[in-house]
């Protein structure tokens, strides 16, 4: 309570001393400090890592992540294991890198497309379905239960691959087979991180080469690489044979041949080793090999070997296969036909011209940062995602208690989310539990305990509160403001709020959408704005009509929230005073305010959830309504629909639909007899009865959502 009274002081002071717009400067700043307290946050991607070896995820995770945000895309990564169906609905779209499927993936992406956002699966290797990987030699080394195992990874992998909607891959040949799967696919090629960059660079200048030496290099990355080395070994034989001064250089996981073994005072073995560690060591060679079988598998793979050997300026002399065609020969690399001639006779060139080798490497390592870096070479890929992604449109509420006003927005956030956008709700209080109705869910996240920097296509305030926090926001297109009521008038005279909620009419910056003819009206009159309207509406399923019996006790149904003055509850309870409590029941149906100890009730109906309103409605004949401002008066709507009469006060928010003697009565705002006798009439008139409650069906079934579906989405395109 005491930080409460020093923040309130705090914001009278400032409003005195400074002026409005410092207050609303420090105000967002306060709210945004309070996002920043929580370490959850909402941003553009998320990319879940399914594989366990360092290699491929660090090329198709952190440095497609590094991509991303070098062109203003904010990411997480995560592994598959521990993604929970709660990290939805903080991230705008979802890279799946080599992920075989679960339980939760399954039901994770379900989710995703459901709320229109975009799922991508990644993939380096043809390791997504069987056909592919029977031509790995290697797997014949394995028993039945590893191979099978194997293959249940890979078709796993396959079942992830076919329920998302887009494909990344590093090469053509993967591209080719991953559009049987999906229905688009982008080729990013593997990239070297900053990191590389700098560890290459420094290993550049550190490296000291024996002059008299010329060491070749097979760094095989894996055992499944041993029948690439089988294709070179007979010109490394030869090539050794020949110039005593060539050493060879092996890293990683390889058995070395029996053929080798008179050369093993020249031979150099280095265990597999960790990357941060590698462009020291690529940078000790003077020749880098890489070998590639021919088949669609090695097809598929990609040409790191030449790029990190490019990096620390080593030259490489490669198969023409697959993604080493990226190579220009005898510009950036040497390009060899798989056939034992054309290796030892390239492979010697190199060996004798030195030149060469220096001209190759520095070609090489030019190109390689001008196109293989990722802060140079992500624009693209980052323009691919973003073109693929549904428009989002974040809703801010202050609130997600029940409400007119809160409806309403649910309302069009399904209607949005129905017609294919990206839609959630930003609640500036504590609570982030989704909105569940019979329309459906609604992902809510609360300001309060989530960071949010994705990137919005809109954002839209819905009270004047709200709208400071949007127009704060970095990183959206446009900001829109659904203006519901002319909130100026909810605040006393002398409230310092008052004067801040009315400049929220007047920013050229904002788009003002609204739901009711007279906000559209004062918007254009008083505020010379431009104003997109679209009908309010109706859910007719969620108030069945039922038919009234008026031969016994009238049931009575009195509604609004007691504490706000505007609900004018009272004077409904003023009404209820003058009536034969033995001919009428009284029921006092309130979201917020409960009654006052002079009121006369029957039945309190207290929070009722929005979706058992309507059952609420049906168990009363006559509805009075005596609010003095409202923008689009909700319940007289609502009770019509149910079959049941509304004794209405006039005001700006209601007679957009309201006609006196044809779907209600109206009654003078503060004449409590007139509002009594007009509940007289329609007690005793049963012709009249039968008027309104046909003239209110026909009203509700006319602003029936379905009808105006397409007028709410326009609204915000």
């Amino acid at each position: 309570m005491d930080s409460i009274k020093y923040l309130i002081g705090k914001t009278k002071q400032t409003l005195k001393n400074e002026g409005i717009v410092s207050l609303t400067k420090k105000t967002t700043k306060y709210i945004f400090n309070g996002m920043k307290s929580d370490k959850q946050e909402c941003k553009d991607v998320l990319f879940i890592n399914g594989c366990t070896l360092p290699h491929p995820s660090r090329y198709r995770v952190a440095h497609q992540r590094e991509q991303l945000e070098s062109n203003g895309m904010t990411t997480d990564e995560i592994f598959y294991e521990t993604l929970t169906l709660e990290k939805e609905k903080y991230y705008r779209c979802f890279v799946f890198f080599r992920c075989p499927i679960t339980d939760t993936i399954k039901e994770f992406i379900k989710r995703a497309k459901y709320n229109n956002k975009i799922v991508f699966y990644d993939i380096d290797d043809l390791v997504f379905d069987k056909q592919y990987t029977k031509t790995i030699k290697y797997l014949d080394t394995l028993s039945k239960d590893e191979l099978n195992l194997y293959y249940d990874g890979v078709e796993r992998m396959g079942e992830t691959l076919k329920l998302c909607d887009y494909a990344i891959t590093t090469t053509e040949t993967l591209a080719k087979e991953l559009k049987k799967y999906v229905k688009d696919v982008y080729i990013n090629r593997n990239v070297a991180s900053e990191r590389m960059c700098e560890l290459s660079i420094n290993a550049i200048s550190n490296v000291n080469r024996d002059k008299n030496k010329i060491i070749m290099g097979y760094l095989s990355g894996s055992i499944t690489h041993n029948p690439d080395f089988e294709l070179i070994l007979p010109a490394i034989i030869k090539i050794m044979k020949k110039y005593e001064y060539t050493y060879l250089k092996l890293v990683g996981i390889l058995d070395i041949p029996e053929e080798l073994s008179e050369f093993k005072d020249r031979i150099i073995v280095e265990p597999f080793k960790d990357w941060t560690d590698l462009p020291s060591v690529i940078a000790t060679l003077d020749i880098n090999l890489a070998p590639l079988e021919m088949s669609l598998f090695n097809e598929a793979k990609s040409e790191n070997k030449w790029t990190e050997a490019a990096l620390v300026k080593v030259p490489t002399i490669a198969s023409n296969v697959g993604a080493f065609k990226v190579i220009n020969n005898k510009v950036d690399g040497i390009l060899v036909e798989n056939n034992k001639n054309d290796w030892y006779n390239k492979l010697e060139e190199l060996v004798q011209n030195e030149e060469l080798r220096e001209k190759l490497g520095q070609n090489a390592y030019n190109r390689v940062l001008k196109e293989y870096i990722s802060t140079y070479s992500g624009y693209k890929f980052t323009k691919f995602i973003k073109s693929k992604l549904n428009k989002s449109i974040a809703f801010i509420l202050p609130t997600t208690n029940v409400s007119g006003g809160v409806n309403v927005v649910i309302k069009h956030c399904n209607i949005l989310r129905n017609h294919g956008y990206d839609v959630f709700i930003i609640n500036m209080d504590k609570f982030e539990n989704n909105i569940i109705n019979i329309d459906g869910e609604i992902n809510v996240i609360s300001s309060l305990k989530t960071k949010i920097v994705c990137h919005l296509n809109k954002m839209v305030g819905t009270l004047w509160t709200t709208i400071y926090f949007a127009k704060d926001y970095h990183n959206v297109d446009k900001i829109a403001y659904l203006v519901q009521n002319f909130e100026t008038n909810f605040l006393n005279y002398g409230n310092y709020n008052k004067q801040i909620a009315n400049t929220t009419y007047s920013f050229d910056d904002v788009e003002y959408l609204t739901i009711s003819k007279w906000c559209e009206k004062w918007l254009i009159n008083d505020f010379e704005r431009k104003v997109k309207y679209a009908p309010n509406g109706i859910k007719l399923e969620q108030f069945p009509t039922t038919t009234r019996n008026f031969d016994g006790k009238i049931r009575i149904l009195v509604e609004g929230n007691s504490d706000d003055y505007y609900k004018n509850v009272d004077e409904s309870f003023k009404i209820v005073e003058k009536l034969d409590k033995s001919i009428y029941e009284i029921k006092y149906l309130s979201y917020q305010g409960e009654p006052k100890k002079w009121y006369y009730v029957d039945e309190f109906l207290h929070k009722v959830p929005y979706d058992e309103v309507g059952k609420i409605y049906n168990s009363a004949d006559i509805l009075i309504k005596s609010s003095i401002l409202e923008s689009f008066s909700y319940p007289p709507l609502e009770m019509m629909a149910t079959g049941g009469i509304s004794v209405v006060a006039p005001n700006d928010g209601n007679i957009e639909y309201l006609k006196d003697n044809e779907n209600c009565l109206l009654y003078e705002q503060g004449n409590i007899d007139d509002a009594v006798e007009k509940i007289e009439m329609i007690r005793n008139d049963k012709k009249l009865r039968n008027k309104l409650i046909k003239g209110g069906l026909e009203t509700a079934t006319s602003r029936e959502w379905t009808k105006i579906e397409k007028e709410i989405v326009d609204l915000y395109e």
